[in-house]
């Protein structure tokens, strides 16, 4: 692990106290030899059970530890009181192991019962892959102080955005049927495209068995609305340590050398079985918040929080995702808060010291004994935990401790940056807005690349998201959108505590209740009214429900039929097509032979053509050469009888009558000639 990294708190808000006072206080104690650093060696309770410091097992869960997701984020609270400065926090000697581990420090939470500062202790977190811890401060404002959320920034940016407000948005739950049970829906979103807002639908996307997908989301600062795209976390059970609340009594936390270091870790087991959200706060809350007074004051199940519409719980999503084959699980979730709000005896202790006396004995004793907090040590020592631990040397705890200059030194720029009174965009000539843009320093919590990490510390591949539709046009704005003022908590006004009341059996330590006492007619009156109020919610939305479960399945078997239709339709036109490419092959092959065999025979033909006439001109020819013969010979005959007898070896030779030449010459006639070089007969 990077200590380098680690988040400290020293220094608090920023807000100074007289530097007169504390330089008179320093000087006695360096007469004095107090030491003034953490005290690391000095014995620790391995309960928190000093004098002074309430541990509770209720209150806001740290929100680097567990983030909320509002569609519509609105200011933080405004308190009038101004916080403390924070306390030397000393992680404890043991961490769950892993090289993607860090200490992110606590902070002061404003709590409304007591109208008062209580301490959200520090956390050991595996970070998410690729992402850095922007922590949340106090700001001043006119009106009092204003806490300003932290947020899980892209580690890879180089600059923060800061964007107008972005239009309510259009999100109503899934439009069409899941591919299947194994998918989760992801709500839609405004992205900023183009100068404007576009509105990019929700879809779905397939589950993953040891992640939580944390959707797309804004989250508003003094400047503007930061814009956070989605990512993966780890579930719940392996996110690393979560320690539980503490109030300081008697401004014990405000002793010059005071050191705390948080010994009680909530059981991560059981703990969205008691989660709430605050939207307002923009905050879990852990434990017991099951009287009505919680609901109508902004705390809120989970499962009412997805009904409502107005935000996206990932823990809920990921229970509903396991549970997703056992469809009376909903059902049980909202019967079991509904037992917990109509009896208190039903309701988890609100501290530690209750925990203790409910459940003294060993950790795993008793029927159906769940304990909702134990101390380091039993977690440590449990062995059936997906977690494995290692000790922190002293060393590095005290620089953990010591180490809060760098995370002060960023938390102070960004209050700086995010306090300027500048406007948020800037119109570019055509009408078109920038958003501002502030190269904000790093933090010191960061977590590590995805490529650099191994096995089951690497994150799913990031869902594919639709891309925004531009022709969407966002709803026309609700009346006087909310100041940055907590509604229930007016700064002028703060709330005062009731008068103590004997605590029930097994509660001894029950604050006490928000709304004041009312007469016991009126309660029951109140309580029938709310219960049928509830009761009426109820079988609305699982009319609802039901509803949108026969529209769903209906979509669905018409999906599916669609897709049946859509395949025999494929497959009869491509037999179809088929058979018409083996006919036209068969009518190819027949006309090919047809051709054949027809030249053939006119080849045939054209070869006997060609031999007869070759024959009859044969033929003439020789009745031509005959004829010229016969012509040549009557010739030369004719002149030989013509000429004088010539004297010679033939002059004694009778000569032959005319008629008897003319004999032989018709006896000759049609007979070649002999040559002329041959004698005749």
């Amino acid at each position: 692990m990077n200590a380098s990294r680690i988040f400290s708190h020293r220094g608090g808000t920023g807000f100074a106290r007289p530097a007169s006072i504390d330089g008179l206080a320093a000087l006695l104690i360096m007469l004095l030899g107090i030491n003034c650093g953490p005290a690391i060696g000095r014995a620790q309770p391995s309960d928190n059970s000093e004098q002074g410091v309430q541990v509770l097992i209720r209150g806001p869960v740290h929100e680097a530890f567990a983030g909320m997701v509002t569609f519509n984020p609105e200011p933080g609270v405004v308190v009038a009181k101004a916080p403390p400065d924070a306390i030397e926090e000393v992680p404890p000697e043991e961490r769950p192991e892993g090289d993607n581990v860090a200490w992110i420090p606590g902070y002061w939470a404003w709590d409304d019962e007591r109208s008062d500062f209580l301490w959200v202790s520090g956390t050991w977190r595996a970070l998410p892959p690729g992402r850095e811890w922007m922590a949340g401060y106090w700001g001043q404002t006119p009106q009092g102080y204003q806490w300003n959320s932290g947020y899980w920034a892209d580690a890879a940016a180089t600059e923060t955005t800061y964007l107008p407000a972005p239009p309510p948005a259009l999100e109503e739950g899934p439009n069409v049927a899941a591919p299947s049970v194994d998918y989760c829906w992801t709500p839609g979103c405004w992205i900023w495209s183009r100068g404007r807002y576009a509105w990019r639908p929700g879809y779905w996307a397939q589950g993953q068995a040891d992640w939580d997908w944390f959707p797309a989301h804004y989250v508003w600062t003094p400047r503007g609305y930061i814009f956070v795209d989605g990512f993966w976390d780890y579930p719940v059970e392996r996110r690393g340590m979560l320690f539980a609340p503490v109030y300081f009594e008697s401004n014990l936390s405000l002793r010059r050398g005071y050191s705390y270091s948080p010994r009680i870790v909530l059981n991560l087991s059981v703990f969205s079985d008691h989660l709430f959200l605050r939207p307002r706060y923009q905050h879990y809350y852990f434990g017991d918040y099951y009287a009505a007074s919680y609901a109508q004051g902004g705390f809120y199940a989970s499962f009412s929080l997805q009904s409502r519409r107005s935000g996206y719980d990932p823990f809920y999503s990921r229970q509903r995702w396991e549970h997703r084959q056992d469809r009376d699980w909903e059902h049980r979730v909202e019967a079991s808060y509904q037992n917990r709000r109509d009896n208190e005896a039903a309701r988890p202790p609100r501290t530690w010291a209750a925990e203790r006396s409910t459940h003294s004995g060993p950790l795993e004793s008793g029927p159906n004994r769940v304990s909702l907090a134990m101390s380091v040590d039993q977690l440590v020592a449990r062995k059936d935990g997906p977690m494995r631990f290692q000790p922190v040397a002293r060393e590095e705890r005290q620089q953990l401790a010591q180490r809060g200059q760098d995370v002060q030194k960023s938390r102070d720029q960004r209050r700086a940056f995010e306090a300027k009174d500048e406007k948020t965009t800037v119109r570019k000539p055509g009408g078109v807005f920038e958003p501002a843009k502030v190269q904000l320093p790093r933090s010191p919590i960061v977590g590590r690349p995805a490529n650099q990490l191994r096995g089951n510390q690497t994150p799913p591949k990031v869902p594919q998201a639709p891309k925004p539709d531009l022709k969407v046009q966002p709803k026309a704005e609700p009346p006087g959108r909310e100041p940055n003022l907590e509604r229930n908590n007016p700064p002028s006004q703060p709330r005062r505590l009731e008068p103590e009341q004997k605590p029930s059996p097994g509660r001894p330590e029950a604050a006490p209740r928000e709304r004041p006492v009312q007469p016991e007619a009126q309660q029951r009156a109140n309580d029938a009214a709310t219960k049928a109020q509830a009761d009426s919610q109820r079988n609305a939305r699982a009319t609802d429900q039901k509803a949108q479960q026969e529209s769903a399945q209906r979509a669905k078997d018409a999906a599916v039929k669609a897709t049946e239709d859509s395949q025999r339709n494929a497959q009869g036109l491509e037999k179809r097509k088929q058979q018409d490419e083996q006919q036209r092959a068969k009518d190819a092959a027949a006309k090919a032979q047809e051709n054949s065999q027809r030249n053939a025979r006119g080849q045939e033909q054209k070869a006997q053509q060609e031999s007869a006439q070759r024959a009859k001109d044969a033929a003439a020819k020789a009745a031509e050469d005959s004829k010229r013969n016969a012509k040549a010979s009557t010739e030369k005959t004719q002149r030989t009888s013509d000429q004088p007898a010539r004297k010679g070896p033939d002059a004694g030779k009778k000569v032959q009558p005319q008629e008897e030449r003319k004999e032989h010459k018709e006896d000759d006639k049609g007979k070649p000639s002999p040559p002329e070089d041959q004698p005749k007969p």
